[in-house]
């Protein structure tokens, strides 16, 4: 029985030997046959006006914990968002925080909640999943979301199906979320634009649809 085990055991490595190379040769083939993808151009941001009555902004994990190890959020998200909050509250628009139960007492200050303002707890990347946010908005007679914070590849992404998903036509401000690389952010504005009812276009206010935008480019009136 020994000899037996012993001499199919070697018999299978010429197998073994032959699928490698076999293998190997696949691989090498194929590396010769990959190309240089072109990155999708990202549009230009489109120029919207907002009835503040029935907008409300999104705030998604603009908070030290994530803030405070990606440098775009303090140095490119950080100076746009703060302005553009102050302008939006003046305004009189809603305006709404998620984020999970351990960073909600961790608001950088300046976009800090406000007395009144709704905050929602979530366990996943999208807002609406499992929380009251959709019950929250339409109390108020809610129909536009710009939907602002960390990151267009993640949370943005996937709040911005959610809403599309429960009639809200949403508004991105390009200059208010970003990602880890210039490339992640890039295919981030990508995916919102061909999610949903897509909008690679970037028609301005396309119903239940995303539009890229600038926070100087957003006008309330």
């Amino acid at each position: 029985m020994t000899l037996f085990r012993t001499v199919l055991l070697t018999s299978g490595l010429p197998l073994a030997l032959i699928c490698g190379a076999a293998q190997t040769q696949a691989a090498e083939r194929a590396a010769g046959k990959m190309q240089t993808v072109q990155m999708p151009a990202t549009p230009d941001p489109a120029r919207v006006t907002l009835d503040p009555k029935t907008t409300a902004l999104v705030v998604l994990d603009y908070v030290e914990d994530i803030c405070n190890n990606q440098a775009s959020c303090k140095t490119k998200m950080l100076p746009a968002m703060t302005p553009f909050m102050a302008r939006a509250r003046k305004a009189g628009v809603v305006v709404a925080y998620g984020t999970r139960e351990q960073n909600m007492s961790k608001w950088l200050p300046e976009v800090a909640p406000a007395a009144g303002d709704i905050k929602i707890v979530n366990t996943a990347q999208d807002r609406f999943y499992n929380t009251d946010l959709d019950k929250a908005l339409k109390a108020k007679g809610i129909k536009t979301l710009i939907m602002v914070g960390w990151k267009i590849s993640g949370s943005v992404t996937y709040t911005s199906v959610g809403a599309m998903a429960h009639d809200y036509t949403v508004v991105i401000p390009v200059d208010t979320t970003s990602a880890g690389s210039d490339y992640e952010t890039t295919i981030g504005f990508y995916n919102v634009l061909n999610s949903g009812n897509a909008n690679l276009a970037n028609e301005p206010l396309k119903p239940k649809a995303v539009t890229l935008t600038r926070t100087d480019m957003i006008t309330f009136q």
